[in-house]
């Protein structure tokens, strides 16, 4: 366990506070938005840590980026994120859990562990995408 920090708390807080997935330089602007001098180096090592540790979420973004949100539960699951709002649900699914450890066993592993990440259109965004475009408005010509 490491040590409490002020610049660890910071990073907790802010992470909190966030809405969604944000990555460290997105959380490190943040905080300095708000008047902290902690540097970038510490706001990744503290992410890291606490990802480590549960306390946050950690995923990498489809453009490779690590993102991550404050974890809500330190059980084993898994996300449906929505690429165009960054909306994330945490989901239990048996039928991956089962999927994975079989598919280990078949192959002679043992201690099997996955991250499942399912990027998509939430509901809002699909429909959104869906509304036709206004007409352009009419140009009178001479």
């Amino acid at each position: 366990m490491k040590r409490n920090t002020w610049q660890r708390e910071a990073v907790r807080t802010a992470l909190s506070d966030t809405e969604g997935f944000v990555s460290a330089q997105g959380l490190h602007a943040t905080l300095h938005a708000t008047g902290s001098p902690i540097g970038l180096a510490t706001v990744y090592r503290a992410l890291a840590d606490l990802a480590g540790e549960g306390e946050a979420d950690s995923l990498q973004s489809p453009d490779g980026e690590a993102l991550y949100r404050a974890c809500s539960t330190t059980d084993h699951h898994h996300h449906l994120i929505c690429r165009n709002c960054g909306l994330t649900i945490e989901i239990e699914v048996d039928a991956v859990e089962n999927w994975a450890n079989n598919v280990a066993a078949e192959h002679g592993f043992t201690q099997a562990a996955h991250v499942v990440d399912v990027f998509g259109l939430c509901a809002a965004c699909s429909a959104a995408s869906a509304a036709p475009a206004a007409p352009a408005a009419a140009v009178a010509v001479d």
